[in-house]
């Protein structure tokens, strides 16, 4: 988890400053709550996570961002964010992660940041991911992406001297995820389902007291990339393997450089080195509070983490309305 006193670091500044970052672009998310306008709920966020960006002393590119450039006309990949400035640093984002669920008003909605040294996040393309991680405290190789299901949360049950009934499991709520739901339920598990927040399903796990042990299913290959920056700040472990429905998104693989189409990448393959999260709760959500408007004030609730230190911090801040 840590990195050695000779590997070179981030300015511990920029951790705090990232939090900032995640508070801009969940207040604006939050303006959008409920109104079912999805692509503008985005779009605020985007607008002012840009902005927050471009204040900071840094001379960052988006690795993991909207899209494309063609795709995406703001933070998309490659782009270029900061000052110009200051270190060389990698930024895998997701302004907000769960549009949808900003829209209808539903929980775990998050503004999501990880900033790690110049080649040290995974340039993943926009393809989906088959995913499994767990939070800290277990051996290494607990879990096992192409383990049946069963083993695994056998292994993971043995590993807290617990029966399998125990064993709780985060799931994106999708059609091809029911045979892992079915697996669950024969033994015994509780499977927690989500509609969407394939980040937040896996950040789940660095935090006991969700109860969340284990997240399982495919989601987002990006989104793998931003949840694996925070599994690295706590210990935690994962393991994941990029899926490829077409020679589209084979050649999204290709124009990045990756030709091992079948290659499992582990926890340090997807962020490794000195790693920054944050993310700043827009509705709701397990671990963190939304964002809430007072006459006057409104009021965030924020995580900040660093591998480095492995240090986990909670915000709560108070600010006035501009």
């Amino acid at each position: 988890m840590s990195t050695s006193a000779d590997e070179p670091t981030l300015n511990r500044i920029l951790t705090m400053e990232l939090g900032r970052c995640t508070e801009a672009a969940a207040v604006a998310a939050s303006t959008m709550i409920g109104r079912g306008d999805k692509d503008g709920a985005d779009q605020a966020a985007v607008t002012a996570l840009r902005d927050a960006f471009n204040k900071l002393e840094m001379d960052g590119t988006v690795v993991i961002g909207e899209g494309e450039r063609d795709e995406a006309p703001m933070l998309y990949i490659g782009e270029k964010v900061g000052t110009g400035n200051g270190p060389k640093i990698d930024i895998a984002l997701d302004p907000l992660e769960g549009t949808t669920l900003t829209a209808k008003a539903m929980s775990n909605a998050l503004a999501v940041v990880a900033m790690a040294l110049d080649g040290t996040l995974l340039n993943a393309p926009d393809v989906y991911m088959d995913k499994i991680a767990c939070g800290p405290g277990y051996r290494e190789g607990v879990i096992d992406l192409d383990a049946p299901l069963e083993e695994n949360i056998s292994n993971l049950a043995k590993e807290k001297n617990v029966d399998p009934s125990e064993i709780t499991l985060c799931i994106l709520d999708r059609e091809r995820h029911q045979p892992l739901i079915d697996s669950a339920r024969k033994m015994n598990s509780r499977v927690f389902l989500i509609s969407d927040g394939d980040v937040a399903g896996v950040f789940h796990t660095t935090e006991p007291s969700t109860g969340i042990d284990l997240y399982v299913g495919t989601g987002g290959a990006p989104e793998g990339v931003l949840a694996a920056a925070a599994l690295r700040c706590v210990g935690g472990q994962m393991q994941g393997r990029l899926v490829f429905r077409n020679d589209d998104e084979r050649g999204r693989a290709d124009r990045l450089g990756i030709t091992d189409l079948k290659r499992r990448y582990y926890l340090n393959d997807l962020a490794s080195g000195d790693v920054m999260f944050a993310a700043t709760g827009v509705t709701d959500g397990t671990m963190l509070d939304g964002v809430k408007w007072e006459r006057g004030f409104v009021n965030t609730h924020t995580v900040v983490m660093r591998s480095k230190t492995g240090t986990v911090r909670y915000i709560r801040a108070r600010t006035r309305r501009s």
